[in-house]
This record gives structure tokens, C-alpha cells and sequence, in this order.
């Protein structure tokens, strides 16, 4: 697969991510609209930074990469619109998991 060139570049430990949709819930015919969006955020990392450094500990680089689907905390990252497309951006170390498949 031919990784795609993504047009922002995050600094520090930044990873930009592409929420994945998630399908609404039924019931029979009756769909059950998402209120109250307090549950945590799946998505695509597309774009990473390098890393960062660490006073005493020198150069931490980046974990994640470009392709890694990641669940993300409910406050922390910022919603970022670029070209209509909606992402979100924040520190990797907010990233609460990996999802290994």
C-alpha cells in the first residue's frame, strides 16, 4: 500500500487523526440519534510529529504511526477542519489506546 503524503505536518509529538464514523444505533426502524457524545473517540492516525524532548532523558521520538487506529480520550484533543474534511490533533501521549488487530 502507497503511504499518502498528508499536507499538515504535526510538530513535537502531535499526531493528527481522522475520526472513523461510527454507525448510528437501530432499533427495528426507529434509529437512536447519538446525544451526549460521552464516549471516546476511534480513529486513523494520518499524520505524526517527531517526537519531543525530554529534559533529563534526551529525545523521546514518536510511538504511533500513520495507519494505527487509536482510541482517544473525550476532552483533550482540538477539532481541526482542513480541505472539509474534520480531524483532530492533540499530544500522543493523550492517546489512551492502540488497537492491535
Amino acid at each position: 500500500m502507497e503511504e499518502q503524503k498528508f499536507e499538515l505536518e504535526p510538530l513535537f509529538d502531535a499526531v493528527i487523526v481522522k475520526p472513523l464514523e461510527i454507525e448510528e444505533k437501530k432499533f427495528g426502524n426507529i434509529i437512536v440519534p447519538d446525544i451526549g457524545k460521552d464516549r471516546n473517540e476511534h480513529g486513523i492516525v494520518v499524520a505524526i510529529g517527531p517526537g519531543r524532548h525530554v529534559a533529563g532523558l534526551g529525545w523521546i521520538p514518536t510511538i504511533l504511526q500513520p495507519g494505527d487506529t487509536v482510541i482517544l480520550p473525550t476532552v483533550g484533543f482540538t477539532k481541526l477542519q482542513h480541505e472539509g474534511e474534520d480531524y483532530l490533533i492533540g499530544n500522543e501521549t493523550l492517546v489512551l489506546s492502540k488497537i492491535i488487530k
